[in-house]
């Protein structure tokens, strides 16, 4: 009886405690649950809106760095790059020109007393005439003797009257003879050429006494002149017995014209002659180091052309310039030293028919024509016509050329 009364103790006790159990795991079930629920949803909001955010943060990065086309970039770089290379020459080109000016106005002050042209006038004169801005300028040199070498050029390269003029306003091209006076002033001679000058209008007067072995001091002479009276981008010499294409002579300038410091002619490096009595005999042959040596390069006398900048060197140092016997020895030896570009341009030595002629008809016209071996074209009075019928550009060349 008392064993009943255990056992139903018992069972009663074990069927209570699992009541409260099975209550106590449901309730905890149902929080976890919730949890668990609540838990999971935040979760997929957050996901949500997450790629939603993406594309808008990808919308925003396109935006703000977009994409680079590597290969369609790449030639505006190369643009930009010689863009940029132009700029600096031009830079360079605007300082050398006002480093050229300052020095002019350094010179005029110390005035001339040379016998040559000062550079810069007087502040009256310069109030009442400015240089005339010119593309360049073209110095025939000239001797008393050379009336028929003139007249050969005025009836085939050179224009004459109206048409020299029209050449100066609508090309910007100053053509003269050059020359100076005799060691009479005011005699026959210098009444001759200014008779000339009268009827031609095409000379340009130098305060210099002509003589052959003054060629140095008139070329010194010539550039200084020319630069005080023409603000141009060059100053050519040519002599009066070589033929020259005026619109060739342009176009080659041209392609320099924005090159500060620039020399242009045919290079050479001929012997330095030490022997008496022969002709272009150098007195100061020793100063070329041992006899057989040759000259350094410069520029062949019968045609060669400067820019301003250099121009101005010449007419500013005049007094310092050694001259030599040669002339265009002392037009190389005085840009020795400087930085200077030398421009070797073949176009600028072409042989007499048949050289020019082929060359002429190979598409390659020349810019001028001599002979080497007279330093001119031989007997040029009676062979100037023939060279240029045969090897001219034309008479109307020079006015449909672009510069």
């Amino acid at each position: 009886m008392g064993m009943g009364r255990y056992q139903k103790s018992t069972t009663s006790s074990s069927s209570g405690v699992s009541a409260r159990w099975v209550f106590f795991l449901c309730v905890s079930s149902f929080v976890l649950g919730v949890l668990v629920v609540n838990r999971l949803l935040g979760t997929s909001e957050t996901v949500d809106g997450i790629e939603r955010a993406l594309p808008l943060q990808n919308d925003q990065a396109r935006s703000l760095h977009p994409l680079i086309d590597c290969e369609s970039k790449e030639g505006d770089i190369l643009s930009r790059v010689s863009h940029t290379h132009d700029v600096i020459k031009t830079l360079d080109k605007t300082i050398s020109s006002l480093e050229v000016e300052l020095a002019t106005a350094r010179a005029a002050r110390s005035g001339g007393g040379d016998g040559s042209p000062t550079v810069a006038k007087s502040e009256a004169d310069k109030s009442n005439k400015i240089r005339p801005r010119m593309f360049f300028v073209v110095g025939i040199m000239t001797a008393f003797s050379s009336r028929k070498r003139r007249d050969s050029i005025r009836g085939t390269w050179l224009p004459k009257g109206e048409e020299l003029k029209r050449l100066e306003t609508e090309k910007g091209i100053i053509m003269r003879f050059v020359i100076g006076h005799s060691s009479s002033p005011g005699g026959v001679l210098d009444h001759t050429i200014e008779a000339e000058e009268e009827q031609h209008k095409d000379f340009f007067r130098l305060n210099h006494i002509e003589g052959y072995h003054e060629l140095s001091t008139k070329t010194q002479i010539y550039f200084s002149s020319a630069v005080a009276k023409w603000d141009a981008d060059f100053y050519v010499k040519v002599d009066d017995d070589v033929h020259v294409n005026l619109g060739m002579l342009g176009s080659t300038l041209a392609r320099h014209r924005w090159k500060p410091r620039v020399y242009i002619g045919c290079m050479k490096s001929g012997p330095v002659l030490a022997q008496k009595g022969v002709k272009y005999h150098e007195p100061e042959y020793w100063k070329f180091g041992e006899e057989g040596n040759k000259y350094f390069r410069h520029a062949t006398g019968q045609i060669y052309a400067i820019s301003k900048d250099l121009a101005t060197y010449i007419s500013v140092n005049r007094r310092l310039l050694h001259k030599y016997a040669n002339e265009d020895v002392s037009l190389g030896s005085w840009f020795i030293g400087l930085d200077v570009e030398h421009m070797d341009d073949r176009s600028l030595c072409c042989g007499t028919p048949l050289d020019c002629e082929w060359k002429g008809q190979a598409g390659n016209p020349c810019a001028a024509s001599f002979d080497w071996s007279c330093s001119g074209i031989c007997k040029s009075v009676d062979r100037m016509l023939q060279v240029h019928q045969r090897c001219g550009e034309g008479d109307g060349a020079i006015w449909h050329t672009s510069f």
